[in-house]
């Protein structure tokens, strides 16, 4: 493990290096599973059959593709009682904690100064899809931890997906699912299962959105489908960073720095501290621990590979380089962790003060574990409902709001040359337009010398599928700058909606006409 001081001349650029995560070449990975989506989405059950008997080791059926209700009963009893009890305990504090965070749905909505009418609504997703690992790992906690936020989120379905390698599943991922809401459960894994909750198949329906851990090939199937579906995150090794000042047991921090190592050879623990003899004692309680855990060559690689005990200045400092990492877990093991906090701009979860150890989030505080990884707490944030809400921006114009705001669109779309934008504004703008049905101002020149096109609504009837909107001349079409040929080509236009302003003008030439358009607090004045 690797001994990193701040006052070391080179130390900002070990630092990054420390920081830095090589990703294993996955050119391999990469094609084999666009063969398996590409599969899936042509062949779908039968692609799924055929990956499953092949990968996982059983003659499963299309009828035994997902798990029934008596199973799911079964496995509530099957399962021990006291961790079931546990998981009940956890569940309800993650219950609890999603509905704190839920926001107002529906929708909210104001009228602002000009007249228009803006808002937005928040709806949840129809339905979304959950991987949850199999095999030789079991993670019920993970069941709990991506189903309960979606279910407080109102989505309507929740499909859960797990591989069950020879047939056998825990069943504390069963009663998991049931505690948490899961509405139907399939024993298929991999990146066909990702591929399936994409495309969907005759018995696997699509989802909207896929989260969950997962393998290289789980992962890359996200990477690939993400845009045919949401997906949570591109989630990395696992990581924690731990702040601690000289009043802290070293075995307790040893501890914390073991339980992220542990995950993977990849992981990453990182101790800085202020107190130069705190770190010696750590480095000490770390061999002796190692001793003792069951993957305890998983954490050496770990610890050898991308560990580091770091010393600081001081706390002030070890919050900037904390902020720079952008830790997935961040321990403030400190006398006061108020007063630190708020100084760490980035970090997927922060754990406040010595009694608050990282694997205490990881089960049973409430908030999600699904955080984000390799810096990327820089620009996202940790699962939760709003991952499983969309918002739809509202917009109302009544006539005299279009009248009002209106006229700064028609100038935008014509400076950025998209005519037909200007067109959908200006036909509304000439029919709201009291006084006269033709734009003043000089028509945009034609590119060349043969007359605009004939409109096709006939002369003094109302425009097709419009009878409310009077006919539009080729005049007018030629003073709005597209008619013809010359529509890509907009020259200055008429001003619409022009109101003569009393004394100067602002542009010194008397008696010029200048239009006035309100839009929001601002105040556009500009010659025609």
């Amino acid at each position: 493990m690797r001994r990193l001081d701040t006052r070391q001349h080179d130390f900002a650029r070990r630092f990054e290096k420390l920081l830095l995560w090589q990703e294993d070449d996955l050119r391999e990975i990469e094609r084999s599973v666009a063969g398996i989506i590409a599969d899936v989405r042509q062949r779908g059950d039968e692609a799924l059959l055929e990956y499953t008997r092949t990968f996982d080791r059983f003659p499963i059926t299309r009828e035994t593709l997902a798990f029934s209700a008596a199973e799911a009963d079964a496995a509530m009893v099957a399962a021990d009682a006291f961790l079931v009890k546990t998981l009940e305990s956890a569940s309800r504090r993650i219950w609890d904690y999603h509905r704190w965070q839920m926001p107002t749905m529906g929708v909210s909505r104001f009228e602002d100064r000009t007249g228009v009418t803006l808002g937005q609504r928040l709806t949840p997703l129809a339905r979304v899809g959950i991987y949850v690992p199999g095999g030789l790992a079991s993670y019920p906690s993970t069941v709990l931890m991506n189903a309960i936020p979606a279910r407080v989120a109102g989505v309507g379905e929740v499909v859960m997906v797990t591989p069950t390698p020879e047939g056998r599943i825990d069943p504390l991922i069963l009663a998991a699912a049931r505690l948490a809401g899961v509405d139907r459960i399939f024993r298929i894994g991999g990146a066909q299962a990702i591929a399936a909750l994409a495309f969907g198949t005759d018995t696997v329906p699509a989802v909207d959105k896929i989260v969950g851990p997962g393998n290289h090939y789980v992962a890359t199937a996200k990477r690939q489908l993400f845009g045919r579906v949401g997906i949570d995150m591109l989630a990395g090794p696992s990581e924690i960073l731990v702040i601690a000042d000289r009043d802290n047991d070293p075995s307790w921090l040893a501890a914390d720095l073991l339980s992220q190592a542990e995950h993977d050879p990849s992981a990453q623990a990182i101790l800085i501290t202020d107190h130069s003899p705190l770190a010696d004692a750590v480095e000490e309680e770390l061999k002796a621990h190692l001793e003792l855990l069951s993957r305890r060559d998983i954490c050496r690689k770990s610890l050898a590979d991308r560990g580091a005990i770091i010393v600081a200045r001081d706390l002030q400092e070890a919050c900037r380089l904390a902020s720079q990492a952008a830790p997935e877990h961040l321990e403030l093991a400190v006398a006061d962790p108020e007063a630190y906090y708020l100084q760490v701009r980035s970090a997927g979860a922060i754990f406040l003060g010595r009694y608050t150890p990282e694997a205490i989030g990881d089960y049973v505080a409430g908030p999600s574990h699904v955080l984000p990884t390799g810096g990327s707490a820089r620009f996202s944030s940790p699962l939760g409902v709003h991952d499983f809400i969309k918002r739809t921006s509202l917009i109302g114009c009544s006539p005299a709001a279009l009248r009002g705001i209106g006229p700064a669109a028609s100038r935008l779309a014509r400076a950025e040359g998209l005519s037909a934008h200007r067109l959908s504004l200006d036909l509304r703008l000439l029919d709201l337009d009291p006084v006269r049905r033709e734009p003043t101002g000089a028509a945009d020149p034609p590119p060349t010398e043969r007359p605009p096109p004939s409109v096709p609504a006939p002369s003094g009837s109302p425009i097709a599928g419009h009878p409310g909107l009077s006919p539009v001349s080729e005049s007018t079409l030629a003073g709005l700058g597209v008619a013809g040929e010359a529509s890509d080509n907009v020259g200055p236009g008429p001003a619409l909606a022009t109101l003569p302003l009393e004394g100067p003008s602002p542009t010194g030439n008397p008696g010029q006409t200048t239009a006035a358009t309100n839009f929001g607090e601002a105040s556009f004045q500009e010659s025609p």
